[in-house]
């Protein structure tokens, strides 16, 4: 199956360019073709060798498939995960958040409000 055509569709639609271009042309389109087909290939070639040269030659190909962060196939991995794991997750965070929420936060002292006849305090070496 090419470009989603099947052997049948395929095989009309050769038939259909033999007769529109004829025996002579039908060959140079041909050997043209195949060699846009050996130049797409010699470049998917180079750059995956060129891309392992640069990564390394253990190359897990499978990280690299941008499938893998489909979002259907993540919710779909995360509710296959084990319960008990996820609770285990669940636990430690409340487990932080506890321990966050009982720190200590020093209170604010109260304002002193003065009396009318009073003057503010004044600190001479502060100034």
């Amino acid at each position: 199956m090419v470009f989603g055509l099947d052997s049948e569709k395929f095989i009309i639609l050769a038939v259909i360019a033999a007769v529109v271009l004829g025996p002579q042309r039908l060959q140079a389109y041909a050997k043209t073709v195949a060699k846009w087909i050996r130049q797409m290939r010699d470049f998917a070639d180079n750059a995956q060798t060129q891309l392992s040269e640069e990564i390394g030659e253990d190359v897990d190909w499978r990280k690299l498939d941008p499938r893998q962060y489909d979002p259907r196939r993540i919710i779909r991995e995360a509710l296959a995960e084990p319960a008990g794991h996820t609770a285990a997750v669940i636990a430690a965070e409340a487990a932080e958040l506890r321990k966050a929420a009982r720190l200590e936060v020093p209170q604010a002292q109260p304002v002193q409000r003065l009396a009318t006849d009073e003057s503010a305090p004044f600190d001479s070496e502060a100034t």
